[in-house]
Parts: structure tokens; C-alpha cells; sequence
């Protein structure tokens, strides 16, 4: 497959890195990397991204693109962001297709997750 023209990094705000690579290595398994006081990447195997310092947060809310994660277990992925500090902001619903919740991270940012229906 090529990877002309596919989402190859992304980038996030975050006022406090630590806090936000704990959380995201307790539950998604992301490795990171430090590159001074101003930025943290990550890498959660397929695709790569940072952590800049920032105060502002990511929601969709705000108008800001929804970062989705699927998960084949749905409601373990909830109980561990929740377990990591995370926050759910939409419960879990369904849609056509699928099921999927909402979550603020530790720093303020708002993800989503999903999983197929019968999944």
C-alpha cells in the first residue's frame, strides 16, 4: 500500500507531557520520544505524532478534527481510560455499523473509539 497522500502525522496540544504519555501509554501502548520543553512525539506503531506545549485543547466542540481509535473490545478500551485518568464526555452509543464513546484526556483533548456492531 502506498503512503502517498495518507495521514502520516499528527499533533496535539498538551500543557503537561508526562501526564499525557502516561495516559497514553497505560492505555494505547504509545511510545514516546522527548524533544525539550516544547514538544513530546509518540508513536503508536503505524502512526507517528507530538504533544506541543500548549493551554488550548482539541474538541470537536471547538471545531477541531475527532481523533477516532478502533477497538475490538469496546467497553474494556472504556474502562481503561477511565482507569488512566481519562475522562468519558459521551457515553456509548450506537450508529449505523457501529458503537463508539467519547473521552477527554488528561490534558483537556477529546478522542473517540469505536467498534463494529456485533463486535
Amino acid at each position: 500500500m502506498s503512503t502517498d497522500l495518507k495521514i502520516d502525522y499528527i499533533e496535539l496540544p498538551a500543557g503537561d507531557f508526562d501526564a499525557v504519555q502516561a495516559f497514553y501509554e497505560k492505555v494505547f501502548g504509545w511510545s514516546f520520544e522527548d524533544y525539550g520543553e516544547q514538544y513530546r512525539a509518540f508513536s503508536d506503531g503505524k502512526l507517528d505524532g507530538g504533544f506541543y506545549r500548549s493551554d488550548k485543547v482539541s474538541t470537536s466542540e471547538q471545531g477541531a478534527a475527532l481523533v477516532i481509535f478502533y477497538a475490538s473490545d469496546l467497553e474494556a478500551t472504556e474502562q481503561s481510560v477511565i482507569a488512566a485518568g481519562g475522562r468519558i464526555n459521551k457515553a456509548i452509543f450506537e450508529f449505523p455499523g457501529g458503537r463508539r464513546f467519547h473521552f477527554v484526556d488528561p490534558h483537556g483533548n477529546e478522542m473517540a473509539a469505536w467498534t463494529k456492531t456485533g463486535a
